[in-house]
């Protein structure tokens, strides 16, 4: 395999996707000299600004500056082939057909919470031409986990997805690689960095969507907070670290839910005056050998570790059969962090290929 790129296939083109195109060429020497890992971009699709494909490469940064600036791909300045497609399926499709190096797609779609979709058929054509998959999108892991990693086993390609909880800190990596033979009973996590700021405003005296507005103006909630603001976002990652951690079958509207809504300012201010501090609380217990999940609000005392986050920090406590507690902390996850996940999944599936 030495020499030999990886060709990509990008399937939603944000953000995220963007930034790790920049990361592919800032990090390009470290990666071929420590990691045998060459890329190449052999097609993008989205959902707004077309979709294209050549078999020997696109220029992917010249195409996420079109995309940045609002313009459409497809104008025939990413490469001398460059061919139009119709769909992310006609460039998967085309991209297997075309290509003689082994192939990933990138998945980053937006986020659908209740079946995971589009992104669930994406992965679901991508494995079935043969394609290796990272996504850094929790809906399909949340919504249809059993049946992709067993669809991806079948196969034989593989399937990871490192990015959806803590961004680019390990989490089913640690678990999978560094704690053979241990059992996951359980877990307590803060995994939404917009409740998370938005509580902490609320202490200092502001109404939730005063915060809100607040995190909007800086960049770091979305236009449309309701996922994060509602728990819809906790109880996804709570779903996809029962399924693969926990080897359930649940999904976002399995999990006990309720947002902060059902919290005011006061309510905020209390807990902490009694030594408490509120927080939204991932968590999954086995109560009478039958997995249960939660995402809520709750008041912890202070010394909880997960009453300690502060701001954009993230945490989670995992219950062990062998090892008791393990915490795992993000500081101040960004969009770098995300990006940086679809950058490690890449490494694994170089490093197993």
């Amino acid at each position: 395999m030495g020499n030999v790129p990886i060709d990509l296939v990008l399937v939603g083109f944000g953000h995220v996707a963007r930034r790790f195109v920049r990361l592919l060429r800032e990090r390009a020497d470290r990666l071929a000299r420590d990691h045998d890992l060459t890329t190449r971009v052999v097609g993008i699709a989205t959902r707004r600004h077309g979709c294209v494909v050549a078999p020997s490469g696109l220029d992917a940064q010249r195409a996420a500056d079109l995309v940045a600036a609002g313009k459409p791909l497809g104008d025939g300045s990413l490469a001398g082939e460059e061919q139009r497609a119709h769909s992310a399926a006609d460039v998967i499709a085309r991209a297997a057909a075309a290509s003689t190096s082994p192939l990933v797609m990138i998945e980053t779609t937006v986020l659908d919470i209740e079946r995971g979709e589009p992104a669930a058929s994406h992965i679901r054509a991508a494995i079935a031409a043969g394609l290796h998959v990272v996504t850094a999108n929790k809906g399909p892991i949340a919504c249809a986990y059993r049946d992709l990693r067993d669809a991806a086993r079948a196969r034989g390609v593989q399937f990871l997805f490192e990015g959806i909880v803590l961004d680019g800190i390990p989490v089913f990596s640690l678990v999978r690689e560094t704690l053979p033979a241990v059992r996951v009973t359980g877990f307590r996590g803060v995994v939404n960095t917009t409740a998370n700021y938005a509580l902490e405003a609320m202490e200092r005296g502001q109404e939730l969507d005063e915060a809100i507005a607040e995190m909007q103006r800086a960049g770091i909630a979305e236009a449309d907070a309701s996922l994060d603001v509602d728990g819809w976002d906790a109880a996804a990652k709570a779903a996809a670290l029962v399924n693969v951690l926990m080897d359930g079958t649940i999904t976002p509207a399995e999990v006990e839910r309720a947002g902060l809504r059902s919290l005011a300012s006061h309510d905020v201010r209390g807990a902490l005056q009694r030594g408490q501090r509120y927080k939204l609380v991932s968590a999954a217990w086995i109560e009478g050998g039958v997995i249960r999940a939660r995402a809520a609000p709750e008041a912890l005392d202070r010394r909880d570790p997960l009453a300690a986050l502060r701001g954009l920090d993230n945490a989670i406590v995992f219950r062990t059969d062998l090892l008791g507690d393990v915490i795992v902390t993000e500081c101040d996850g960004s969009l770098t962090e995300t990006a940086y996940a679809l950058l490690s999944d890449l490494v694994t599936v170089r490093r197993r290929l």
